[in-house]
């Protein structure tokens, strides 16, 4: 896939959009190999998946606005489909996805980032939505994903001001989760890759699905949805190691990997 990379580090995956000489753009060439790569990810042995940018400049710097321009009513509305889709396979993936937002993310980078699990930044990252100075809505997830992030009003204030954000600004209101050094990211997103992934990988996609699906209904339903995945991993062979090896006074043995069972 010319414009998206693939690499396999153990259990971790990372994902590069590598479009640098158009600051990643998304384009509809690159949103259909982004969707190959993803639809490519070996879920059995990959337990943590990382999305990023090529070079130091740009995560993404939105949707590529020459092809955008000429657009129809209806072409509009499905180029948005075509970014929700495969934003939204993203977001509910089983495995936890890490955005490691190199420099701007701005407008679908932005978007982007959001349907990832967790968002960590380099210290030149730019977030925001500029589309109402376009002339447009974001339509990638934008208008959904930013207020149940950050809150409704911080939203709406950042979407109808189209005013970008710096990385300090983006952690204060959680729009991340930690700013390193530029030199330094990759190196933090693989690190809190590691840590996911040495853990059991059935509670850990549980816990994703739990939070992901608790999150759209009411508190008494999400209960339910987390009672259900609790017990699910009960008679797991990880669930049974786990609590054996914590129960264990003398941890004679040295903890093995968790296996996926």
């Amino acid at each position: 896939m010319g414009f998206v990379l693939y690499e396999q580090k153990d259990a971790i995956g990372i994902v590069t959009i590598n479009k640098p000489q158009s600051l990643n753009a998304l384009d509809s060439a690159v949103l259909d190999d982004l969707k190959a790569v993803i639809d490519a990810v070996d879920l059995n042995t990959v337990r943590c998946l990382i999305i990023t940018g090529a070079g130091e400049k740009s995560f993404v710097a939105g949707a590529d606005i020459s092809e955008m321009s000429t657009l129809t009513k209806a072409e509009g509305e499905a180029f948005g489909k075509k970014g929700n889709d495969i934003f939204r396979q993203i977001e509910t993936l089983p495995i936890p996805v890490i955005a490691a937002v190199n420099g701007f993310a701005l407008g679908g980078g932005c978007e982007l980032s959001m349907s990832c699990d967790i968002r960590i930044c380099s210290e030149n990252a730019v977030f925001g939505q500029p589309e109402v100075g376009l002339g447009i809505t974001p339509g990638f997830g934008g208008t959904q994903r930013l207020a149940r992030i950050v809150g409704p009003g911080m939203a709406k204030q950042l979407i109808y001001t189209a005013r970008n954000i710096k990385a300090p600004e983006a952690l204060r209101i959680g729009l991340v989760n930690a700013v390193y050094p530029l030199e330094e990211l990759m190196a933090q997103a693989e690190k809190m890759a590691g840590g996911i992934a040495k853990n059991a990988p059935i509670a850990v996609r549980n816990c994703k699905k739990a939070i992901n699906d608790g999150l759209e209904v009411g508190m008494d339903d999400a209960l339910v949805i987390e009672e259900k995945l609790f017990g699910d991993c009960f008679e797991t062979e990880d669930q049974k190691y786990g609590m054996a090896f914590f129960l264990d006074k003398n941890k004679e043995k040295v903890k093995e990997p968790f296996r996926n069972k």
